[in-house]
């Protein structure tokens, strides 16, 4: 007996979840969001597209948030991280196309500001970020900034800068993140290797950022991210890779985390 279009639908949908959740590292729910552990060390991610519904068969105007960081379970002092990678979605497109670039020497050394004043119109996303410092024969103290980031190239590769500026102490810096086409179930990955020049003494503890913008080019409304919800129109829903972190650490070794989410087709 043929099962009914909408039992065929309902079992679809369970499959391509199961799938999604099998694909995926194993993770854990907590307050942070999602968290994996290797050794002392817990990554932790959450996030997600805004707005969830989205045109089943043609891109539409996204932005994509995520909060992510990293602790230890038993309290010690953070490792330093060497290499970040952010994994973006693939049912998302990064259009750089007629967007103002960024270069990095214009905004070093820059309040934040004085570092929006300079490229405001470059700017793609807006965070923060929370490090631990920890100096030689000192308790470590918490170090907050403010994040903003721009569209730029690095060479002829197309980048992103992450400008994290702190009040106290007053104190800029610059992390360009080339952008590489996505492995795996990815679209988009954003690859960045922290500067030996900060010293040995910053720990990355959290971060979160918005990425977004809207812009004109040739009379034309463009967005920086765009997404569609390409279901079969047996759904309305489903399951996707949504992004992933990746922090390579100078004392050796590596940590990562993938998130699932699920878009809603409109």
């Amino acid at each position: 007996m043929r099962r009914p279009a909408t039992s065929r639908a309902v079992s679809l949908a369970a499959a391509a979840l199961a799938t999604a959740l099998f694909l995926a590292p194993f993770v854990i729910e907590s307050a942070d969001g999602e968290q994996t552990q290797r050794g002392d060390v817990i990554s932790w991610l959450k996030g997600e597209p805004r707005p969830h519904d989205l045109p089943r068969d043609r891109l539409a105007p996204i932005a994509i948030h995520l909060e992510g960081g990293l602790r230890t379970a038993n309290g010690a002092s953070l490792p330093r991280v060497t290499r970040l990678e952010i994994g973006l979605p693939p049912l998302g497109v990064l259009s750089t196309r007629g967007l103002p670039i960024c270069p990095a020497r214009r905004i070093r050394n820059l309040r934040s500001r004085e570092a929006l004043a300079a490229c405001r119109g470059a700017l793609v996303g807006r965070g923060r970020l929370s490090s631990t410092v920890a100096l030689p024969n000192q308790a470590p103290f918490p170090v907050a900034a403010r994040l903003l980031a721009f569209n730029s190239r690095i060479g002829k590769r197309r980048a992103v800068l992450l400008h994290a500026a702190t009040a106290n102490p007053p104190t800029s810096s610059v992390l360009p993140m080339l952008l590489h086409r996505g492995s795996g179930r990815l679209g988009t990955e954003l690859v960045g290797r922290v500067s030996a020049s900060l010293g040995p003494w910053p720990r990355l503890r959290r971060y979160s950022i918005t990425l977004f913008r809207r812009y004109r080019y040739r009379r034309e409304l463009r967005s920086y991210l765009s997404g569609s919800c390409p279901v079969p129109p047996t759904l309305t829903a489903a399951p996707f890779s949504f992004a992933r972190a990746s922090y390579t650490f100078a004392e050796g070794g590596q940590i990562s985390i993938s998130i699932p989410r699920f878009c809603r087709a409109r």
